[in-house]
């Protein structure tokens, strides 16, 4: 995977799943069971550590992605945070300059000390040759759940606060670009590899103002990665950015850029540098459905990225009903030919 992230194509291509720790596997749900609460899961390192592990132990993928969440860092930052049973993500709100000021910037190391525990963990017990990721969500979508309180919102009062107030908005990404740096920084010392930076929402952005509060935020962090980590490869997943992705990619220096299930990888191929690798972008709900189609679908892909440097992976995060021989057919499929089983 690092060849690839350095320009390289690698054939097969090297395969990674978003959220491939998670509720499709058994052995997640017993231990999120007797953790408690899904908080309790990311902030205890022996709990987070073996749940990473756990994908890496059944498919061999190539890349294991830290057990955490992007939310961790408003949590961080001072707001209540809690996980509802059938509703998800539910976020103390920010709306206010003053609540922007009231926010708790000097902590995030120490509140997250966990979480680096548990990149740690990892460094020391994956094989060698399976690169670690960590990740931070991008400001963005970060902020889309502080300011709506949740996720899966129309973003009125995001958006709406962005063209009213981008002085006072601008306040809120800057505190977010410094804790989210910070946060990727502290986990590529812990051991982290690659980081991503995951940016779920900004499909959610309107063309306007995409370049500013989605492109630029991103642009710092890596450019502060890059400063205190040099040669750390930064992974972008703008996710539904659409016709974005060319400025994207050449403003914001990523490695990577990860490519939806909505969008063509042949024509995002065209749109980014040639050693910019692309990641992506199998239809998470192609791979819960499996059967002859999933095989055609797994082909033309890596017929399309032939040649060009791919990370193959999910246009978004496993589905929680995916059948876990989907996924095995899914790897022996990419793999046939490289001698290597799962």
């Amino acid at each position: 995977m690092l060849r690839v992230l350095e320009g390289e194509a690698v054939s097969p291509p090297p395969v990674w799943l978003m959220r491939q720790a998670g509720r499709y596997l058994p052995e997640y749900r017993a231990l999120r069971a007797k953790a408690g609460s899904f908080l309790d899961l990311c902030y205890t390192p022996s709990f987070a550590t073996e749940v990473t592990l756990q994908p890496i132990r059944r498919f061999g993928f190539d890349a294991s992605i830290l057990f955490s969440d992007i939310l961790v860092v408003p949590h961080a930052l001072g707001l209540h945070l809690e996980y509802r049973e059938g509703e998800g993500p539910v976020l103390q709100t920010v709306r206010t300059a003053q609540e922007v000021a009231a926010l708790k910037t000097d902590r995030i190391e120490q509140q997250l000390a966990p979480v680096y525990e548990t990149v740690a963990n990892l460094a020391q017990q994956l094989p060698r040759e399976t690169t670690l990721i960590g990740f931070a969500g991008a400001p963005w979508t970060v902020a889309a759940y502080m300011v709506e309180g949740r996720g899966g919102t129309d973003h009125e009062n995001l958006i709406g606060w962005a063209w009213k107030d981008p002085q006072g908005f601008a306040a809120l990404i800057g505190v977010l670009v410094d804790a989210t740096a910070r946060h990727l920084i502290a986990q590529i010392k812990a051991g982290a590899e690659v980081v991503q930076i995951f940016d779920s929402w900004s499909g959610a952005a309107p063309a306007a103002l995409f370049q500013r509060w989605c492109v630029e935020p991103v642009a710092e962090i890596v450019r502060r990665v890059h400063a205190a980590a040099p040669g750390t490869p930064v992974i972008g997943f703008p996710r539904a950015g659409g016709s974005h992705i060319q400025n994207f990619a050449a403003l914001t220096n990523v490695s990577a850029v990860g490519i939806d299930q909505f969008t063509s990888l042949e024509w995002a191929r065209r749109q980014v540098p040639v050693t910019t690798a692309l990641q992506g972008n199998l239809d998470p709900l192609l791979l819960e459905a499996g059967g002859p189609s999933l095989d055609i679908e797994i082909e033309r892909i890596l017929t399309a990225m032939a040649g060009a440097p791919h990370i193959f992976n999910l246009g978004h995060g496993i589905r929680q009903h995916t059948p876990i021989e989907h996924v095995t057919q899914l790897v022996e499929r990419i793999r046939k030919g490289r001698g290597r089983g799962t």
